[in-house]
């Protein structure tokens, strides 16, 4: 038999957003380059972060990035919130929008709610550090 004082397990989240502020110290990471070969507009680099290493090639439109199952891009750590943010790409532009977040999305060390994103430019999502690439398009 269940105490009343006891949360139930509908009332329990497993799976809470932690807070995180990105450093002023840490270093702005430098991309080692703003262009990737490639038959595509824009790309993602993950400099830092759990996904070091990884390139997210964005098709035009719309793309959902966070922790969510339902993501188009999976940024798996408690600091992203479930639905963090939303890239477009419409022709030649490439914008991001924060989605409501619980920690933010940062631009180039600024905290943003929307903005016209150019190659080189660094997006922290969480614990992820995100350089804008051009292809070759």
């Amino acid at each position: 038999m269940a105490r009343y004082d006891e949360p139930s397990p509908a009332d329990v989240e497993h799976d809470p957003t932690i807070t995180f502020n990105p450093s002023e110290e840490e270093p702005a990471s430098g991309a080692s380059g703003s262009t990737v070969a490639g038959a595509f507009k824009w790309a993602l680099i993950v400099e830092t972060g759990p996904q070091a290493g990884l390139t997210y090639v964005l098709a035009d439109g719309d793309t959902l990035v966070g922790r969510g199952s339902d993501c188009d891009i999976f940024l798996g750590d408690v600091t992203v919130s479930r639905h963090h943010a939303r890239f477009s790409v419409d022709g030649p532009t490439l914008r991001i929008q924060d989605l409501g977040s619980t920690n933010g999305t940062y631009v180039n060390g600024e905290w943003a709610d929307a903005y016209a994103l150019s190659a080189g430019d660094e997006v922290i999502i969480g614990k992820f550090h995100l350089v804008v690439a051009r292809g070759s398009i």
